[in-house]
């Protein structure tokens, strides 16, 4: 590869291992310059030296927890005020396993900072400055239980729900203004995210995991197709075009002057 080649600079948070690395290394691959953002400097420090000694690009680490408000601002100010950054990767994120009524209250409320609140700032800082540049690329990363809330916990669910929700109202807004936005939809994969969420990856049926190096370079085949929404397990697209259609044709019926027929109290005769 030609390293006079720069589409740029990526940011990728959660970047020090599993799906983060990944994009990390692939985007590299793909002549950008990175910026790595996750907790664990150590490992970024490993990851960034890898992928400079592989593939010359410029790479920057920036240690910070994005559950941490003076950390989450640190990363904001340098998406708004570096305009080298050309593509936000919002893949930081946390899971759980847990049957929602056990579930602990402050560690649901953090999944719900990280998986939500900072993936929203984050991307509030970066989508301005795309817009005005007229060039951008954000990718947020959710997951198939945005689809299929009845799988692992409820918040981890809304939590991925929301992320799909606001991507696709993101992209109504930005997408005449030169930039790209898309959600990945992940089903399961083998990286740390399983032991994490409290279970082991091996307790999966084998049938159902896929390795995460799959899972970045379908992402990414669909980022160049421009997906919106990308599930890069289903095997026939055409399946959740009819889901979307279906949701679509609700639209006439969910605000109207007066309630359905079926909610009328029935007068005796």
């Amino acid at each position: 590869m030609s390293q006079k080649q720069n589409k740029g600079t990526a940011l990728v948070t959660g970047s020090s291992s599993g799906i983060g690395a990944l994009y990390a290394d692939r985007l590299a691959h793909r002549s950008y310059d990175l910026i790595l953002v996750a907790r664990d400097k150590a490992k970024l420090d490993a990851l960034a030296a890898k992928l400079v000694k592989n593939t010359g690009r410029k790479i920057e680490v920036l240690p910070a927890d994005l559950n941490a408000k003076a950390d989450l601002r640190r990363v904001e100010e340098r998406l708004k005020s570096d305009q080298s950054i050309t593509m936000l990767v919002n893949n930081a994120g946390i899971g759980s396993a847990g049957p929602l009524l056990t579930s602990d209250a402050d560690q649901m409320d953090a999944m719900i900072q990280l998986n939500v609140v900072a993936l929203t700032r984050l991307t509030l800082a970066a989508a301005p400055a795309f817009v005005a540049r007229k060039n951008g690329i954000i990718v947020n990363i959710s997951s198939i239980a945005a689809v299929a809330p009845e799988i692992l916990n409820g918040v981890y669910g809304g939590s991925k729900a929301y992320v799909v929700n606001f991507t696709q109202a993101l992209h109504k807004e930005v997408s005449d203004k030169g930039v790209q936005v898309q959600a990945v939809l992940p089903g399961a994969i083998s990286t740390e995210f399983w032991e994490r969420a409290g279970t082991a990856v091996s307790n999966l049926p084998a049938q159902i995991v896929m390795q995460g190096d799959e899972l970045v370079d379908a992402a990414l085949a669909a980022l160049d197709q421009k997906e919106l929404i990308t599930l890069p397990s289903l095997p026939d697209i055409a399946d959740w075009d009819k889901f979307e259609a279906a949701r679509k044709a609700l639209g006439p019926g969910l605000s109207r002057t007066h309630a359905a027929s079926r909610y009328k109290t029935k007068t005796a005769a």
